[in-house]
């Protein structure tokens, strides 16, 4: 899902997020044959908290508590390859290759170990299979509302008929997509409003929805979005179902949206069998630990981070407090 996705009525109120380091690259770091990833570090102290994004999101999902995890150690988001400033991808957007660009960024900006990981929705999978590829680096994870290896085959099992046919169609539109901002992607036509959306977001001023908008046209990131969206339940499920399901004793906290309300299309039991399914999933990553925990998330939808930023804060802090403790009995 793309930031704009959550725009909310306009408001005379001032914009929430409007820290003008959204509106450019923070720090461009190659991470090897000139490719190039946008780096956001705040604060200073161990273990470092590195926040990675949901499918099609900048760094700008943290803006709401980066800088108050940052009073209490260093904390760094970034952009994924081809998203957000960071330059084009060039492999598949699944987790083993985010793992390694993100590996590969914190080596190149001598960022060293130990981490907690922090990743949302689609990154809830990249955490784990960085965590699971680089284990002694890690000491702790939190999973925001995280997609699940196992969701697709659940949630196919309780979809209505036509709604697989009509994902696999919106897979191949977004070829479309590409092709479009190759040619241009101009505001206001039919083919900008499909690809972009409303990138006017009241939560954002109106110099970070233009930055947004101006890479949103760019093939890099519509090749991006598109390669994250035809992975994540194919062959980015597929590597993630190839890692540890034990982390011991790290730290793993799972936040869990409230229950969504039941939709026009969908009676109520259906909407109950889905919610049980979601948090059902949420269960189990928490139990690859012994100190794994699962909050669900009063009055917070998807995007917990900017629904409930304490929420959010709190369970880092509380991952970082354990992990500190455990990287010093080394």
């Amino acid at each position: 899902m793309t930031t704009w996705g959550l725009a909310q009525a306009a408001s005379t109120k001032p914009p929430v997020i409007d820290n003008p380091v959204y509106a450019h690259p923070a720090r461009l770091v190659d991470i090897g044959a000139g490719q190039r990833l946008n780096l956001y570090c705040l604060g200073s102290g161990s273990p470092t908290v590195v926040m990675d994004a949901g499918m099609g999101d900048s760094m700008i999902s943290w803006a709401l508590v980066q800088p108050v995890l940052a009073q209490g150690t260093r904390v760094c988001s970034f952009d994924r390859a081809g998203l957000g400033f960071s330059d084009a991808a060039r492999r598949p957007g699944t987790p083993v290759n985010q793992s390694e660009d993100l590996h590969a960024l914190l080596h190149a900006a001598k960022i060293k170990p130990p981490y907690v990981l922090v990743g949302h929705s689609l990154a809830g999978l990249n955490v784990r299979v960085f965590a699971d590829k680089y284990r002694s680096e890690v000491v702790g994870m939190v999973i925001v509302d995280g997609s699940h290896e196992d969701q697709s085959s659940e949630g196919w099992a309780l979809a209505k008929p036509g709604d697989k046919a009509k994902y696999e169609q919106g897979l191949k539109d977004l070829h479309a997509c590409i092709a479009a901002a190759r040619q241009g992607l101009v505001k206001g036509t039919k083919m900008f409003e499909t690809c972009v959306g409303d990138t006017d977001d009241p939560r954002f001023s109106p110099a970070i929805n233009k930055a947004q908008e101006t890479y949103a046209v760019t093939e890099r990131w519509q090749a991006a979005v598109a390669s994250e969206r035809e992975n994540v339940f194919y062959a980015s499920a597929e590597e993630t179902r190839k890692t540890r399901t034990d982390f011991g004793d790290m730290p793993i906290i799972v936040l869990t949206h409230s229950p969504f309300p039941k939709r026009s299309d969908e009676s109520q039991e259906e909407r109950n069998l889905k919610t049980l399914s979601w948090e059902g999933l949420h269960l189990r990553v928490a139990a690859m630990s012994t100190r794994g925990i699962n909050e669900i998330v009063p009055d917070a939808g998807h995007y917990i981070q900017y629904d409930k930023p304490q929420v959010v804060i709190d369970a880092v802090n509380q991952a970082v407090r354990i992990g500190r403790t455990q990287s010093t009995r080394r």
